[in-house]
């Protein structure tokens, strides 16, 4: 429990200032009605981006102390302000011409219209989301360096044949897919954020190919050695993409922008908690299928986004699906495991 010691902290704070919100606004009633949507916001986090926990930790295993410690205490401060609260009043403000404050009060004052004006440009914000974890799961789909598969044979032969420049020509289909789908007066805009996508993450990769480069200057190589400005910013546009789901979802719950913020920020607190205690623990040596469960859960959260350009999906179906693919890697891992040690004992 060491691990969430942290997190139960951070709960317990942001809880009362739920409650203190609540009551300035409706009383008693307010106070546990702004508990209860941010104890429901946090579960829905939670579930969300349990397989992002995953993906973390199997980055952050290679990582030296300096960048591993810097995702988890920097990392975190980006993953709950900027994403949970900047990043949607930021998709408003651009789309209005507003300026950020103008539209901080327009939440405030008018949460419902805020509301509104944040998801017109659902479609876009999906497109741009869905392409760049797109190519995440592509990227660990095709590798030929994996030397353990989860589907056997079919992934094998995927990573043996699969290469980086088939999973962007992949993913830009599926853009000019959804552009397809998108309404005539955003299909330019849906455009755009699909290609701004696949260009992130390709940029990203770039930066962090540079920092690795064993040419590079050694005084300043032996700080990213295991680790890099590039990984960092990798995982903080991941955990972004992951966070645009879950923020305009919680839209559907509540209008209230503060309770959303409060409720996401207690959530991406134990999605951290998770990391740290997987990395510790060495949960994905001993459960090795955990990190492919991971990715398949990305993928298919790739495509309920890029679907969701067009159609509006549940995001109990979201959650649920993500939780799925972890839970049969799971019990994969278990089962290799045993036969692992059946082969042992046997020899």
């Amino acid at each position: 429990m060491q691990h969430f010691r942290v997190s139960f902290l951070v709960t317990a704070i942001l809880m009362a200032v739920a409650a203190w919100w609540g009551y300035t606004l409706a009383g008693l009633q307010g106070a546990l009605q702004s508990m209860f949507i941010a104890v429901v916001l946090g579960i829905m986090e939670v579930s969300l981006s349990f397989d992002n926990a995953v993906v973390n930790a199997a980055m952050l295993r290679n990582w030296s102390d300096f960048w591993k410690n810097l995702f988890l205490t920097v990392g975190i401060l980006v993953a709950v302000f900027a994403m949970r609260l900047l990043f949607p009043l930021l998709i408003v403000a651009v789309a209005t011409g507003m300026g950020l404050f103008d539209v901080w009060h327009l939440a405030i004052d008018t949460p419902l219209e805020y509301s509104r004006r944040l998801n017109a440009h659902h479609a876009e914000v999906a497109a741009f989301g869905g392409t760049f974890l797109l190519l995440v799961f592509l990227h660990f789909l095709f590798n030929d360096k994996r030397e353990l598969h989860w589907l056997g044979a079919i992934e094998k032969k995927l990573g043996d044949y699969g290469t980086d420049g088939l999973a962007i020509f992949v993913t830009l289909l599926a853009a000019f897919a959804c552009v397809g789908m998108a309404p005539d007066a955003s299909k330019l805009a849906v455009l755009m954020a699909g290609v701004l996508g696949v260009v992130v993450y390709v940029g990203v990769g770039f930066i962090n190919s540079l920092l690795e480069d064993k040419e590079i200057d050694p005084q300043f190589g032996k700080a990213i050695q295991r680790g890099s400005l590039g990984g960092f910013l990798y995982l903080e546009i991941l955990d972004a993409s992951f966070s645009f789901d879950g923020v305009i979802g919680a839209f559907a719950i509540t209008s209230d922008v503060v309770i959303i913020m409060l409720g996401l920020g207690i959530g991406a607190m134990y999605v951290r908690s998770m990391t740290v205690y997987l990395v510790e623990k060495g949960t994905l040596e001993h459960y090795v299928y955990l990190e492919h469960g991971a990715h398949y859960a990305i993928g298919i959260l790739a495509l309920i986004m890029l679907a969701g350009v067009k159609y509006s999906i549940p995001e109990w179906i979201t959650g649920l699906s993500g939780v799925a693919f972890i839970v049969l890697s799971l019990f994969s891992s278990i089962r290799y495991r045993r036969r692992k040690f059946m082969e042992r004992y046997r020899a």
